[in-house]
């Protein structure tokens, strides 16, 4: 059989998200090339990727023939638009989170993928970060029991607020914005749908301009999720605390790949994903504690699943529908936090099966 030759990407962005996750996570996945950047720093993407074709704007990188992966990692604001742009072409596509700014723009998206038949994508990749992929593994073996309490954390101690976009007064700005998509799409890939949101979104730092503290409860029938962020914790809270019916799961920490993707440039090699601190779980009935089993994390299963995607019709790794359900309830949290009070999901835009 003849291997088929690697698809050709163009990566829109170089700043933090497109330098540290997507160009070293397509670097690692064998079937992509990245062969175009977009950006207006040509010597800052040279000095990581000399062989790349730098451009300085998506107009140009489309006007390559060659290109059939879009990958979208500029500022929140321009996701949208953006993600059009390349939609329109015929490219297949992927956004990084949050998918859009507003749930009417993400759903507009779903509607020019369908019309097209091209693939979209939202890079929502803590869906493999080691500590979640735990935690999953002993939710579908009701290791726990039922499920009736989570809490999900993403704290930072980052008192002193920068001058950079996402800690400005701009749309999209701010840690629910930042935090809140990744910790939404976990909630949903375990759960679901919830049924109605309650959220206390705000600025608690000196001279802040963006909000900085989110801590948003999505209410189930049987359960309730309790979402959290903020940059003023100097102790950190658990990053996962749950409560089933038999036994509790409780990890501190953040997966490794981040760390490891910026002290290297690259994905892979020894100890890559897997956890420091694996976690543990505590008997109900005796307290006893045990460690949990440290399912290693890997985001470079995202790519190589766009990859088999595109090249053999393989499922989506995020669909769209799903970047959909994050965006309603990212939405509901901004309104209820508006309102202060609980918002419902009923009667929004959501397609069937979107969580």
């Amino acid at each position: 059989m003849v291997q088929a030759q690697p698809l050709n990407v163009a990566l829109v962005g170089f700043g933090y998200g497109g330098r540290t996750f997507h160009a070293p996570l397509i670097g690692a996945s064998p079937r992509l090339r990245l062969h175009t950047v977009v950006s207006s720093r040509p010597e800052a993407v040279h000095a990581r990727l000399p062989d790349a074709k730098v451009v300085p704007d998506l107009a140009a990188a489309l006007t390559d023939p060659n290109i059939a992966l879009v990958v979208v990692a500029a500022p929140n604001a321009e996701h949208a638009p953006l993600a059009r742009q390349a939609l329109e072409t015929g490219r297949a596509v992927v956004v990084d989170k949050p998918f859009t700014l507003t749930l009417a723009e993400a759903v507009e998206l779903v509607g020019m993928t369908e019309a097209r038949g091209r693939l979209l994508s939202v890079f929502h990749n803590r869906r493999w970060d080691a500590d979640f992929l735990t935690l999953q593994s002993l939710v579908e073996a009701d290791r726990l029991g039922r499920i009736v309490r989570l809490e999900s954390r993403f704290n930072r101690y980052r008192p002193e607020v920068r001058d950079r976009w996402r800690e400005a007064d701009v749309p999209g700005a701010g840690v629910w914005y930042d935090l809140g998509p990744h910790l939404i799409d976990q909630a949903l890939v375990l759960f679901g749908m919830p049924v109605g949101v309650s959220a206390d979104l705000t600025i608690l730092r000196d001279g802040g301009k963006a909000c900085d503290y989110a801590h948003v409860v999505l209410r189930y029938p049987d359960r309730r999720v309790i979402l959290h962020a903020d940059m003023l914790s100097a102790e950190p809270d658990p990053r996962f605390l749950v409560q089933g019916t038999r036994a509790a799961f409780l990890s501190h920490g953040l997966d490794p790949q981040e760390e490891q993707l910026k002290a290297t440039g690259g994905a892979g090699g020894a100890g890559w994903g897997v956890d420091p601190q694996p976690g543990e779980i505590i008997d109900g009935a005796t307290g006893a504690r045990e460690p949990a089993p440290g399912v290693p994390g890997d985001y470079r299963r995202y790519y190589d699943g766009i990859a088999a995607a595109l090249l053999e019709g393989a499922p989506n790794p995020v669909p769209p529908d799903e970047a959909v359900a994050v965006m309603a309830v990212l939405e509901t949290a901004r309104i209820s936090a508006e309102q202060g009070r609980e918002v419902c999901l009923d009667g929004l835009p959501i397609r069937p099966g979107a969580a």
